[in-house]
């Protein structure tokens, strides 16, 4: 391994330095960081130089200057929803020494007399806001990163949409500085200037009569806009649980339709990717409508068809099919594609995709079977059973 050439100092809103950042930052030649950070800092002799425009180009212009010893400013704990992550993907983690501060959400939490242990940390800066709306629940205690002056405005527009409007919302602005304060107000009566430079924490109260959506898979069919071609509720919740989602894990949706599966699959784990190819455009609209009312705007719809549209995609830890079995070579390309260890669930609905499912377990085994469903509902004045369409479902562990 060579050594570290590239060092991450966390620094406070007051300009302290993490511990160990003083030396680190005196043996730098090059030093990069906001405006603010560079006249806080005690740089001596190092070449100072401001985030460009567009910070992405930070990375490229990072890399020609491999080598040499740069230090990298940044506010808190740079590993923490910072830059570090960026650079560690980039340049790798042998390549980095990092000096963490004290983050944004430890020091809100110390003030708030909160446990972090108890909170959830999340951020929205240069992300929707309606990221937050799959983190709500009676209780939540919420620590968020922001983009600024206006994104309380819009959080607490969307707790009003969501039934939470009684939420208590402070907002910490300038923490560990001379000017840190405290601004609260519930979500419904907000109308508060805050300064846009600060962590908001939300204290989630659900008004009475308030739908909670639960992170387990099996969403009501009426939280989704659809066709009446999706896969309904007690089936979904079957197929999530073939699927298995784990935090980080990928999901490829062939046939995505209004997104159900999809939609629950990112739902259900923390850094969980779906993609999903849909044909026809007015499902792929459908579909990302679902996503953002559920809190999962990151959804990527894709306009294909498999087997010719998984070209290019992440590898998938998980395949689900619910479209186009009838293909010639769907479910060769899907195995091929699958790692080991990784999962395909297929359900068919029709004699000819049921056909092609029975075949290929009669060829690489895994698991089939026959889902039913009946649901009671009003026959004349009395009450009877009303069967839905039986789903046949494949599943497979590549082994």
């Amino acid at each position: 391994m060579t050594s570290p050439w590239l060092t991450l100092i966390g620094i406070g809103e007051d300009g302290v330095l993490a511990p160990g950042g003083k030396d680190a930052l005196v043996r730098a030649e090059i030093v990069y960081g906001g405006s603010r950070h560079l006249d806080l800092a005690s740089v001596g002799s190092a070449e100072k130089r401001t985030w460009p425009s567009p910070f992405a180009s930070v990375f490229e212009d990072l890399s020609q200057l491999h080598g040499k010893r740069i230090a990298v400013l940044a506010t808190g704990d740079p590993m923490w929803f910072g830059i570090g992550s960026s650079l560690v993907r980039r340049f790798g983690a042998g390549q980095l020494r990092v000096f963490p501060s004290l983050s944004a959400f430890q020091l809100a939490a110390s003030r708030l007399g909160w446990p972090v242990q108890d909170c959830e940390c999340l951020s929205v800066h240069g992300r929707p806001v309606d990221l937050l709306r799959s983190a709500l629940y009676p209780g939540a205690r919420l620590l968020i990163l922001t983009s600024g002056a206006d994104t309380p405005r819009e959080v607490a527009d969307l707790l009003a949409d969501e039934g939470y409007g009684q939420t208590r919302m402070t907002v910490l602005e300038h923490l560990g500085g001379e000017k840190e304060r405290q601004v609260v107000s519930t979500a419904e009566d907000w109308s508060c200037e805050v300064a846009a430079f600060h962590t908001l924490a939300l204290d989630v109260v659900a008004e009475p009569g308030t739908h909670i959506r639960p992170r387990t898979p099996g969403l009501s069919d009426e939280a989704f806009h659809h066709d009446g071609k999706m896969t309904k509720q007690d089936v979904r919740a079957v197929t999530l649980a073939e699927l298995k989602p784990h935090p980080g894990a990928v999901l490829w949706d062939i046939g995505a339709g209004c997104g159900s599966v999809a939609i629950e699959w990112l739902r259900a784990a923390n850094r969980t990717q779906a993609f999903g190819l849909e044909p026809l455009a007015e499902r792929r609209q459908m579909a990302m409508d679902n996503a953002v009312a559920l809190g999962v705007p990151h959804l990527k719809l894709i306009d294909a068809t498999a087997p010719e549209g998984l070209q290019g995609l992440p590898e998938p830890d998980a395949v689900f099919i619910g479209g186009g079995l009838t293909v010639p070579g769907i479910i060769d390309a899907v195995l091929k594609a699958l790692p080991h260890g990784g999962r395909l669930v297929a359900n068919a609905v029709t004699l000819e995709s049921e056909a092609v499912l029975l075949a290929a377990y009669q060829t690489l085994g895994g698991n089939l079977k026959k889902i039913s469903i009946h649901r009671a509902s009003a026959v004349g004045g009395l009450t009877g059973w009303r069967p839905l369409m039986p789903v046949t479902q494949w599943s497979l562990t590549r082994s």
